[in-house]
């Protein structure tokens, strides 16, 4: 990125809230320069409150406890480069950009997620960063299912200045999803943001909906979606990562986009699910504003968990 500096202090300022592993004076851990006996397991315990999940939390702990019995680790400096380095280990390969051929027109996004994840507000910001360069954006309003969702999407299209294909609550969600790629195709529009029903990962019907629609799409191009990106709420810990797993194995992700890292101290979510199933993350959101959504950078993550050395 090409500030990347700027990146980690606005993300360490919106996430270092509270009491917790993220704001944790590291050199605590130690007295007369020996690392305490206790050290890593209280680490394990943050990590733990943290939302990073049993089996991120295991493996970052395990790289740690090798560095400190291979004499590795013997300063605050090098207990920091060596938390660094699993927390990268783990989510490095996550950090994969959304990329948009532009040989695939319309390149066709869903996009996923529970109620109250974030979800249509992702879609605006994803609007309007790819106007910002240089696409032509259509966002077609699939979630039918709630009443408001299609007056939400529309005042996000409108804040974005991207237009909307819409047929009013109650619709079939395949059909508008359908009637907006097939305008796209018809006017050279170059992505298309496909909201779908906000549902819960244990309704298996509407999950089998999810299914329905790609079925139709793939009438007009075999290979759409292109994307299936799914929105989680950072700040919902094991309830982001069981939603990740559900959707995963009803529709098959390609990207996740991790909400509300600005309202929580913890974080650490993304750390259980790169474990878990090593989705590329796509952007995580910072807040409520059209251009508070960033492209992941996992360098600048692990930085602002961990802070500066005092």
């Amino acid at each position: 990125m090409s500030d990347n500096g700027g990146f980690i202090a606005r993300l360490r300022k919106k996430i270092n809230k509270g009491d917790s592993w993220l704001t944790y004076d590291l050199g605590r851990l130690f007295t007369d320069d020996k690392l305490n006996d206790n050290a890593i397991e209280e680490l394990e315990d943050r990590l733990l409150l943290a939302d990073a999940g049993v089996e991120a939390t295991t493996t970052i702990c395990t790289a740690l406890r090798n560095e400190v019995m291979a004499g590795r680790i013997k300063s605050e400096a090098q207990l920091r480069a060596a938390l660094k380095a699993a927390l990268l280990d783990l989510i490095g390969p996550c950090a994969k950009p959304l990329v948009i051929p532009s040989f695939i027109k319309p390149y066709v996004i869903f996009v996923a997620g529970i109620n109250g994840a974030g979800k249509t507000t992702t879609i605006g910001k994803l609007a309007a960063r790819f106007k910002r360069e240089g696409k032509n954006v259509l966002l077609a309003a699939g979630d039918t299912f709630r009443a408001a969702a299609v007056e939400q999407l529309t005042t996000w299209a409108d804040r974005a200045g991207v237009p909307i294909l819409s047929q009013g609550a109650g619709a079939d969600s395949a059909s508008v999803i359908f009637d907006a790629v097939q305008a796209a195709k018809a006017r050279g529009v170059d992505v298309v943001i496909a909201d779908t029903a906000g549902r819960l990962h244990t309704q298996s019907h509407l999950m089998d909906e999810l299914r329905k629609i790609r079925r139709v799409v793939q009438k007009l191009d075999p290979y759409a979606p292109h994307e299936v990106m799914l929105v989680v709420d950072g700040s919902t810990g094991g309830n982001a990562l069981n939603q990740a797993v559900q959707f995963h194995e009803a529709i098959g992700l390609t990207g996740l986009t991790v909400t509300k890292l600005d309202g929580t101290a913890k974080g650490g979510v993304l750390l259980a699910i790169a474990k878990r199933l090593a989705l590329p993350v796509r952007f995580i959101g910072l807040g409520e504003g059209l251009e508070d959504l960033e492209v992941f950078d996992a360098d600048a993550y692990a930085e602002a968990l961990i802070g500066k050395q005092s």
